[in-house]
């Protein structure tokens, strides 16, 4: 009995279902606005109400304008032209925002989601006229880890004598037009006339599609240990060896039965690839019903392995297909590849169903690809077997150990559905699974499951055991290991291992680590760095606030330009210089090998009118250090989103592929000794 197999195949199937966790869509589209004058029927002296109501994406928020300003997030804010056509009767007001504390900020933030509405009371001074304006605010999201400034331009008409005013929304009309907006996420590399336009989401979505498919082909062998699919190899065998009168004919036979088992698999990934979109795929990664929903099939999944009840189809259908089998010929062959695929059910439903739940990110490859390379694992050891039936004599035989590995997986499936519930809990701020709270389930789950490895927990369908093998003591070991590695993180640990698979840290209820640590050394230099009586860098990093500046200093110091796009009221890009930048390894790179940029796109420092510019992108006047700085992100690298990393040589050309949110400390390492290493080679 090689149980030596259960410790390598269970620790695949932890990399596979974990690598659920982190296949999400992410989906940026700016919020809709509809902006309306009630009543519609305008009367001189008398005030009328502007209107502004947003449908916000599923997954985002938009900062409301009644807390306090000081605290970090952008207020959105109303800038109207001054006109003898109407006058304000009122402040900007916020209608039913939603109320938090955010611990990253250390106050009280408003905010809407799903919808938001805003209201302007004006008063009317002449029979007929226009208000036009610009409306600025925030979007942001706890999933993508991303924040987007946008501003809403518009124009309203009004008439005392029409029975309803017309409304000119300019970015509505645009993002009607996807190849004119100018908030469009464009998806193919282009050049610009001075330096390159990058975009990473083929090559990220390349290497997600790539690793996906070696966890799915690792889950296919893991299923094949299971209880219900093992003792149907040699039913297997005895099939093709006693209907096949020539070898030629069982090889071929054999193969057919392999490829026909595939072809059922990847056929359920295609019917789950049809059904995806891009706005069906945002839908189902953010929105609470589908992460509810999963949670739920998450937790369904992990009772029947744990042996509460047996996932079983109607015994009359799987007879009707094995009749079909008993027929012979090619379509035989098919019908008990059918019948293996249905018998197997019990066991391999919960691991088909967590590849499809993972690859449903609105992308009509991964399914499809995910359950091909699942089918491929499964098939190949029964065509084997079936081309060559002596090996036979050389597996273990079926028993206790099987149920083992199907018991492992129900703990593994228990411990990953609360990371569903914990999405739909971070998107809709509902605030009942903080961090320590989904470690303290994850504790006491895998604390269980070392207990079961030990033998001291005891569940239906195990089989007595006297003592416990060499190889099921190192896996309970490994598990307590764990177990002991998460308990520091109930007082505030970053557990970095887990990083991206736990709830943010702003959600800690208990936290012993110091803010100290935010405090860096002041920035010490003889240069006159622009902007740095209001902009700063933390942890004393030696850095610019104007992009001619740090390039010039990066050609003199002979180092890489680190471009960092961030914002006072990005939230994410908090947590990176918290989390990631804090770490030594990366400080010190940030520290000495690099020259850093930190424009800040939300920065309303208005600059001298002889800087002032027309976009060519959207045609607006950019003002403000911040408009100039996002106009630059946008242009010159197709993103709009912070924070934004990138890393360009002395000729403004990419060293690495751009980076965004991702608290992954090894991640970023990388990143930079990528880039750093290319630098060189070009120099």
């Amino acid at each position: 009995m090689q149980i030596s197999r259960f410790l390598q195949v269970t620790v695949a199937i932890i990399l596979f279902l974990s690598y659920n966790s982190f296949v999400e869509a992410q989906i940026i589209s700016p919020p809709t606005w509809t902006i309306t004058l009630e009543p519609e029927k305008t009367t001189v002296g008398e005030e009328s109400t502007l209107v502004f109501q947003a449908q916000i994406p599923i997954g985002w928020y938009v900062y409301s304008n009644d807390f306090d300003p000081d605290l970090g997030p952008n207020l959105t804010v109303l800038k109207l032209e001054e006109s003898s056509d109407y006058s304000l009767s009122t402040s900007l007001l916020a209608i039913n925002p939603k109320k938090k504390f955010d611990e990253t900020w250390e106050g009280d933030v408003t905010y809407f989601m799903g919808k938001g509405r805003f209201e302007q009371k004006i008063l009317i001074q002449s029979p007929s006229g226009k208000i036009k304006g610009v409306l600025e605010y925030q979007m942001c999201s706890d999933v993508t880890g991303q924040c987007i400034n946008y501003e809403e331009d518009f124009e309203v008409i009004f008439n005392s004598e029409s029975s309803s005013n017309s409304t000119l929304s300019e970015i509505e009309e645009e993002n009607q037009d996807e190849s004119n907006s100018p908030f469009e996420v464009v998806d193919t590399n282009t050049v610009g006339e001075e330096s390159t336009i990058f975009t990473s989401e083929s090559s990220s979505s390349n290497e997600s599609l790539f690793g996906f498919m070696i966890l799915a082909f690792l889950a296919g062998l893991a299923a094949l240990l299971t209880p219900c699919v093992f003792p149907m190899i040699p039913m297997t065998v005895t099939f093709f060896t006693g209907r096949s009168t020539a070898r030629a004919v069982g090889i071929r036979q054999a193969f057919i039965y392999g490829l026909s088992i595939i072809a059922i698999y990847t056929i359920a990934g295609t019917a789950v690839a049809a059904i995806q979109g891009p706005e069906f795929a945002n839908w189902l990664a953010t929105h609470w019903l589908p992460n509810l929903f999963f949670f739920g099939v998450f937790i369904f999944f992990a009772l029947a392995f744990l042996g509460l009840f047996e996932i079983n189809l109607p015994s009359s259908f799987v007879n009707k297909v094995d009749a079909k089998a008993e027929k012979g010929g090619l379509a035989g062959v098919f019908f008990m590849a059918f019948t293996l695929v249905l018998v197997s059910f019990s066991c391999t439903g919960p691991i088909v169903g967590s590849i499809l739940i993972s690859s449903a990110g609105g992308e009509l490859i991964k399914p499809i690809m995910g359950m091909f390379a699942f089918s491929l694992a499964f098939a190949i050891p029964f065509t084997l077997f079936a081309i060559f039936p002596e090996w036979m004599k050389r597996l273990p035989k079926s028993g206790g150990w099987l149920n083992s590995v199907k018991v492992v997986l129900g703990f593994l499936e228990l411990a990953l559905a609360f990371k569903f519930l914990s999405i739909a809990d971070l998107v809709y701020h509902w605030g009942i699974l903080d961090r320590d709270i989904f470690l303290v389930i994850w504790i006491v789950i895998f604390a269980a499951m070392g207990l079961y490895l030990l033998g001291k927990i005891k569940l239906p369908h195990d089989s007595p055991m006297d003592f416990i093998g060499v190889p099921r003591l190192l896996l309970a070991l490994v598990t307590f290991m764990f177990v002991v590695y998460m308990i520091p993180g109930l007082f505030g640990a970053p557990l970095k291992l887990l990083s991206g698979y736990l709830p943010p840290m702003t959600t800690q209820n208990f936290n012993l680590t110091s803010r100290s640590l935010m405090q860096g050394d002041s920035q010490s230099s003889d240069e006159t760095i622009l902007y740095n009586d209001i902009l700063e860098i933390p942890y004393g990093i030696n850095g610019y606030f104007d992009y001619d500046q740090a390039l010039a200093a990066a050609k003199k110091a002979g180092k890489p330009l680190l471009i960092d796009f961030t914002g006072h009221g990005c939230v994410n890009c908090r947590k990176m210089e918290e989390y990631v930048w804090m770490a030594p390894a990366v400080l010190s790179r940030l520290k000495n090998d690099f020259v850093m940029a930190a424009l800040y796109i939300d920065e309303r420092l208005e600059l001298p009118e002889s800087e002032w510019y027309t976009s060519e992108y959207d045609g607006k006047v950019k003002k403000t250090l911040g408009k100039q700085n996002a106009d630059f992100q946008i242009t010159k690298f197709n993103n709009n989103a912070q924070p934004y990393y990138v890393i360009l040589d002395h000729n403004e050309e990419l060293l690495a592929k751009p980076q965004s949110y991702d608290t992954d400390i090894q991640n970023f390492v990388e990143f930079l000794d990528g880039a750093k290493n290319e630098f060189k080679i070009r120099n």
